[in-house]
C-alpha cells in the first residue's frame, strides 16, 4: 500500500520535511497547515517540490469547528473553507481533513452536522475537493468514529467520506470491529499513531505522547486489518504528534515511521517480510579503545584469558566459558576512552536475518574484509552499536573465530603457570545500552522488528540525578536479552554508560576470585543490606558474604537473582549475575541503589 506521512511529525522547516520524507521512500505527505503558514515556500513551490522529490500531496489538514451551528457561524465557516480550496488548488491537493468540531457555538444536531457537511462537501466538489470527516476523541458533540460515519452517510455526498485515525479510536477504546460496516469507498483516509498507555487527559495525551507503531500500547493491527477488508484503498498514513520527534532530526525519524509501517503492514497480514532469524545467544561484545590496558586488567580480574588475536587487524579475542570479548585498539577519532561499538548475535540463518533488517531499513555497516575472511553481516542499531548476525561453531557455515590466530595462553593474575581453573563465567546474561534521549522508542521498535525480539513492559529507575527509563527486549528463552535505558543526564564526563553482565553459577566464588586476583568491585552501602535484612529472612552469614563482597540481591516468585558490579572503565562496565530457578528480570529494585553507588563512586565519595 502507499505508504504517508503528516509533516506535523517531523521537525524542521517544510522543506527539510518533505526532503526528508522522500529520502525515506515514503510515497506521499499530509500538508500540515502551520507547516505551510510559517515557511517562505508558496502553495506552488511546495506543489513543485513535492513533485520533484516524487512525492504526492494526499490531504491538506486541519480544517476545524466547521458544522452544527448557527446560520451566521455557518457564513463566516463557508468563507473561510473557499480560502481553503483555494490554497489546495494551488496546491495540487484534493482532499481535506474536517475535524468533528469542539466549538462551544456547536450543537447536538446530527441532522443540522449532515446538511452543513453536505453543503461544504456540495462547495468542494466545485473545485474538484473531497471531504475526510474525522471524530476527535475529544470532539464536544461528535467523539467516536462510528458517530462520524452516521453523519457521514445521513448527508450522503459523493464528494464527503470519512476519516479514520487510529489514536482517536483506540484511546476511546473504541471497538474497530464496527469498521467493517463502512463501504470501502466511503473511507476517504486512514491516519496512524500508537501512544504508550497513559491515564491523562486525552487531547494532552494526543498533542504530546502520540508515536508510531509498535513504539505504544496499541494493537493498531487488527484496525488496519479491518479497514482494508472494507474496501479501503488508500494510503498508509502517520499522524504523529510527539515533542520528542519534533526535537529530532527530521531525517533519522523519516526512517523510524516507514519502519514502523512496514512492521505494521506485516503484522497486520497485507505484506511479507522475511522472517525474523531470533538469535539464541551472544557471540560476542566488542569493546573499543585507544589503550586497552585498564580494560584488559578488569577481563583478567573477571577470570577472562586473551585467546586470540586477529589476523590483520589490532583486536584481541578474550574469553571465558561461552562468552567472548572483543577488544579493539583500531580508533578512528575522538573517543571517551573504552566504550562499546558492537554486539555478535548467534543466529541460526544469517542471510535471512541481513535480508530483514535491509527491508525494514536498518543501515547496512560497511566492513573492510581480506579474501580469506569469513562473511560476516552487520547493521547499525539507530544508537549506532553494530549487530552482526554469527553462527560460531556450527560446520555449515563459515565461523567469524577463523579469521583470528591463537596466542599463547598465560597465568592469571593469582595463579600459577599450568593451572586449570574452572570458568567463573559461563556467557553473556545481558547488555545494556544506554540511548540517546530522542532514541528510545526507535531502539524499541528497531530490536523488536530487526532481530525479533520481545519487549518487556517500559520501566522509570530512581537515579541521584532523575530518573532513567528503561525497557528490556528479548528472545523468548532468555539467550539474547538487552536493556534500553535513557539516563535523566550524562555523567560528569558526558558519556552514556554502557555494560556487559556476566553469568555465573557461583557468583560468591566468583567475586572473591575478584578481589583475589586485585580488582575491586562496586562498593554498596550497609543501609542496603540492613534493608534487605527487613524484606527477606537470609542467613545473618549469607547476609554477611553479600554485604562483604558487594552483591546485591532480588527475588521474584519464580527464582534469585544475585548480581554485583565493577569498577567502570571509560563507558563500559561489567556485572556478574546469578539467576536460579525461573528469575527472568534484571535486578530493577536495585538499580537506584547501583546508580546512587556508581556515582558516588566516580566523584570519589
Amino acid at each position: 500500500m502507499r505508504k504517508s506521512i503528516a509533516t506535523v511529525s517531523l521537525s524542521g522547516p517544510l522543506s527539510e520535511k518533505l526532503t526528508a520524507v522522500a529520502t525515506a521512500g515514503f510515497d506521499g505527505v499530509e500538508i500540515f497547515e502551520n507547516d505551510l503558514l510559517g515557511g517562505p515556500l508558496s502553495p506552488e513551490e511546495v506543489r513543485l517540490r513535492c513533485a520533484d522529490l516524487g512525492l504526492g500531496i494526499d490531504l491538506y489538514q486541519p480544517f476545524r469547528d466547521f458544522e452544527a451551528v448557527p446560520a451566521d457561524v455557518l457564513a463566516r465557516n463557508l468563507r473561510r473553507a473557499e480560502r481553503k480550496f483555494a490554497v489546495m488548488e494551488r496546491l495540487g491537493a484534493d482532499l481535506l481533513l474536517v475535524c468533528s468540531s469542539v466549538a462551544p457555538e456547536s450543537v447536538d444536531d446530527d441532522g443540522l452536522a449532515a446538511e452543513q457537511l453536505r453543503l461544504l462537501a456540495d462547495r468542494a466538489a466545485a473545485h474538484g475537493i473531497r471531504i475526510a470527516y474525522e471524530a476527535l476523541a475529544w470532539g464536544r458533540h461528535v467523539s467516536t468514529y462510528d458517530h462520524a460515519w452516521r453523519i457521514v452517510e445521513q448527508a450522503d455526498h459523493p464528494a464527503l467520506g470519512t476519516c479514520l485515525d487510529s489514536f482517536h479510536i483506540l484511546s476511546r477504546g473504541s471497538d474497530p470491529k464496527g469498521i467493517a460496516d463502512i463501504p470501502g469507498e466511503k473511507i476517504f483516509f486512514l491516519q496512524l499513531a500508537d501512544a504508550p498507555l497513559m491515564a491523562m487527559d486525552v487531547l494532552q495525551w494526543s498533542r504530546h505522547y502520540r508515536c508510531f507503531p509498535g513504539q505504544g500500547g496499541f494493537d493498531l493491527a487488527p484496525l488496519v486489518a479491518a479497514t482494508v477488508r472494507a474496501g479501503y484503498q488508500g494510503p498508509l498514513s502517520l499522524e504523529v504528534f510527539n515533542d520528542v520527534f519534533r526535537q529530532a532530526g527530521a531525517a533519522s525519524t523519516a526512517v523510524d515511521a516507514l519502519r514502523s509501517l512496514l512492521l505494521l503492514e506485516e503484522s497486520a497480514g497485507l505484506s511479507t517480510l522475511p522472517a525474523a532469524a531470533v538469535p539464541s545467544g551472544f557471540a560476542f561484545a566488542e569493546l573499543t579503545a585507544a589503550d586497552t590496558e585498564p580494560l584488559r586488567g578488569v577481563l583478567e580480574s573477571l577470570g577472562f584469558a586473551h585467546t586470540a588475536r586477529h589476523h590483520w587487524k589490532p583486536v584481541e579475542l578474550w574469553t571465558q566459558g561461552d562468552a567472548r570479548i572483543l577488544l579493539n585498539t583500531g580508533v578512528s577519532g575522538p573517543r571517551q576512552g573504552p566504550a562499546l561499538t558492537a554486539i555478535g548475535v548467534e543466529t541460526p540463518d544469517p542471510e535471512r536475518a541481513a535480508r530483514r533488517a535491509e527491508e525494514v531499513l536498518a543501515p547496512v555497516v560497511p566492513r573492510r574484509r581480506a579474501r580469506q575472511d569469513a562473511p560476516l553481516d552487520a547493521v547499525a542499531a539507530p544508537d549506532g552499536t553494530e549487530f552482526f548476525f554469527c553462527r560460531t561453531e556450527r560446520s555449515d557455515h563459515p565461523s567469524w573465530t577463523g579469521d583470528f590466530t591463537e596466542v599463547p595462553s598465560r597465568a592469571l593474575p593469582g595463579e600459577r603457570s599450568g593451572e586449570q581453573t574452572a570458568p567463573a563465567v559461563r556467557r553473556i546474561d545481558h547488555i545494556a545500552l544506554t540511548q540517546p534521549w530522542h532514541q528510545f522508542d526507535e531502539a524499541s521498535l528497531f530490536h523488536r522488528g530487526v532481530l525479533g525480539l520481545e519487549a518487556d513492559d517500559s520501566l522509570d529507575l530512581a537515579d541521584p540525578y532523575g530518573l532513567v527509563r528503561s525497557r528490556a527486549v528479548a528472545s523468548p528463552d532468555g539467550g539474547v536479552r538487552l536493556v534500553l535505558n535513557i539516563a535523566p543526564a550524562p555523567d560528569a564526563r558526558g558519556s552514556r554508560l554502557q555494560h556487559i553482565a556476566l553469568a555465573t553459577d557461583d557468583i560468591i566464588a566468583a567475586a572473591r576470585r575478584v578481589r583475589e586476583r586485585g580488582a575491586g568491585l562496586l562498593p554498596i552501602p550497609a543501609n542496603y543490606y540492613d534493608d534487605l535484612d527487613a524484606r527477606h529472612e537470609l542467613e545473618p552469614e549469607h547476609l554477611a558474604t553479600l554485604a562483604d563482597l558487594g552483591i546485591l540481591y532480588d527475588r521474584d516468585e519464580n527464582g534469585e537473582f544475585l548480581h554485583c558490579y565493577t569498577a567502570t572503565v571509560g563507558r563500559v562496565f561489567f556485572e556478574l549475575v546469578q539467576r536460579t530457578g525461573g528469575y527472568r528480570g534484571y535486578g530493577a529494585r536495585n538499580a537506584a541503589v547501583r546508580l546512587a553507588a556508581q556515582h558516588g563512586h566516580q566523584q570519589g565519595v
